[in-house]
């Protein structure tokens, strides 16, 4: 999704969504899903844990090459049923020239949990 910016919000709305640093531990095919997916399995450190994320990335990425990956990720949205699994977070991800996902992901190792600001 493209194209210009959104409405302009106040700094608090911002703070308001807690996105933050994690590693992801598990990948696996979602073959139940609508769209084509994965499941995903991100450890965001030993304050929020082990968080379950369904992630339409399959166009640029092998679930075997996503465990030990950084990712960020909205972790307080309210959980979403998709298929038969509840997504507890919302990994992030930018289009690439085609509208497929290409994860975000911190240039750095950083710790997990860290929040973004």
């Amino acid at each position: 999704m493209s194209g210009a910016a959104a409405e302009t919000i106040a700094f608090d709305d911002f703070l308001k969504v807690d996105i933050r640093v994690g590693r992801i531990v598990a990948a696996e095919p979602f073959p139940e899903a609508r769209k084509p997916a994965l499941k995903l399995v991100v450890d965001f450190g030993p304050e929020i844990g082990h968080k379950k994320s369904s992630a339409q990335i399959t166009k640029h990425y092998e679930p075997s090459e996503l465990p030990g990956r950084l990712v960020l990720a909205v972790v307080n949205f309210p959980p979403r049923q998709i298929g038969p699994m509840m997504s507890e977070v919302l990994t992030l991800g930018v289009p690439d020239e085609e509208g497929e996902v290409v994860l975000f992901h911190p240039g750095k190792d950083v710790p997990l949990g860290g929040r973004m600001f």
